[in-house]
């Protein structure tokens, strides 16, 4: 499993995002449970699950500036 790019998620709506925060948060929920619980698990996932659900974070708070700044410029 590589680490997905921040360029691949560029092409997602703001939905879709929404929709893979909320799976990502839940996978890594399951990864840190798996953790606590001593299971099998890669290590690695919990890194790169964290931050893919930067990359998706940082860019939905991007583009929502961005909308709003906008409209304050048209008001």
């Amino acid at each position: 499993m590589s680490l997905p790019k921040f360029t691949d998620i560029l092409s997602l709506s703001n939905v879709e995002i929404s929709e893979a925060i909320i799976e990502t948060e839940s996978k890594l929920f399951n990864l840190r449970f798996k953790k606590a619980t001593r299971q099998n698990l890669k290590s690695h996932e919990i890194k790169y699950t964290k931050r893919h659900l930067a990359h998706l974070k940082t860019l939905l708070t991007l583009r929502l500036e961005n909308v709003e700044q906008t409209d304050e410029i048209n008001n």
